[in-house]
């Protein structure tokens, strides 16, 4: 009888952990093409990831506001001093890179976007050293060179290479090291009561979307308010269809950070590190398979490459973990924003 017991039990474990891992698959995979197929109708990436920003503010609130009454206990409300001290840093890294990434799709493919964002593994552990919350190891070196090597590979003579869109990407993922960097500095401080990514998407949202602002004006601006398809508009249906798509991009967006909350809570951060790993092969796949991304062998060579380097960080983080409770920095970590997949 406890036998059967425990394999019940390690059946329906395992099940959720497949049913948490395809609902990631879904946000995380989703929002990659969600976000190519939208750019290529409308070409003002900075407010729709802007709308998005909104959406996720609305939603993070409203969960914030269910769960309070549903606990009768109060959520966490930062200070003002500790919210520009503390937060703003962490939400302009994070702005920044959600931005260039979702800017870069008007440029580059998903298979070359997908895999030079891989390489914000490289960037994470380069931060970790200059904050000292890694120490240098031959392991580490052997990682950078893997998925550095991998991206060279991907990118050598590539027949959908894009300069600009390449350089927004690896601009992004550059960004994203110091992004998640950050983050975990920001949620391992106790005392700020963050550990909920409901919370933190919460707080950060509001300096994101103001950290966003200057660039959107500069850029987007004055063409996006001499549009057709949003100030100027005349069709009162392709406005409420534009706002309808922008909007659905907010709801794919939170989900993606509540389910990878939900896989790393019920799971664990290893768990989400290694499904991460199969979605990116899964996404190039996809790619070529809906979009026609042309993917050569030296392509595949140096994505199986970058691949190997990232497999031997998580394996790396997993021997860590054992012997120290201290969670290393996270490549996906849950997403307290858009994710840039």
């Amino acid at each position: 009888m406890g036998r059967w017991a425990l394999d019940v039990a390690f059946v329906w474990k395992a099940v959720l952990t497949l049913g948490l891992v395809l609902l990631y698959y879904c946000f995380s995979i989703g929002i990659t093409f969600y976000n190519k197929w939208l750019t290529k109708s409308f070409h003002f990436p900075l407010f729709m990831t802007m709308l998005h920003l909104a959406v996720i503010f609305l939603f993070s609130a409203l969960s914030r506001a269910l769960v309070q009454c549903s606990s009768h206990r109060a959520r966490v409300v930062l200070s003002w001093a500790d919210y520009l001290r503390r937060v703003a840093p962490t939400a302009l890294a994070t702005a920044l890179d959600v931005g260039l990434s979702n800017w870069s799709f008007l440029y580059v493919t998903v298979s070359l976007y997908t895999m030079t964002k891989s390489s914000a593994v490289l960037f994470i552990l380069i931060f970790s050293l200059i904050f000292k919350l890694e120490e240098l190891r031959a392991a580490l070196v052997l990682v950078v060179l893997l998925i550095a090597g991998g991206l060279f590979m991907f990118t050598y003579k590539s027949t959908q290479f894009n300069v600009e869109g390449f350089a927004l990407v690896l601009g992004a993922s550059f960004i994203g090291g110091i992004r998640w960097t950050l983050t975990q500095m920001l949620l391992q401080k106790a005392e700020l009561g963050l550990q909920n990514p409901i919370d933190t998407m919460f707080h950060l949202q509001p300096l994101m979307f103001l950290g966003l602002f200057p660039l959107f004006a500069v850029f987007e601006g004055l063409h996006l308010s001499t549009s057709e398809k949003i100030f100027r508009f005349q069709d009162t249906g392709l406005l409420l269809r534009v706002l309808g798509s922008l909007f659905l991009g907010g709801i794919l967006a939170f989900g993606l950070g509540f389910s990878e909350f939900l896989l790393v809570s019920r799971t664990s951060s290893l768990t989400l590190s290694i499904a991460g790993i199969f979605k990116e092969v899964c996404t190039l796949l996809l790619a070529a398979h809906l979009l026609g991304d042309q993917i050569s062998l030296l392509n595949w060579l140096g994505f199986a490459l970058c691949l190997s380097g990232i497999s031997l960080h998580v394996a790396l983080k997993a021997l860590h973990s054992r012997g120290n409770p201290e969670p290393l920095p996270e490549a996906s970590g849950f997403c307290s924003s858009p994710c840039d997949s």
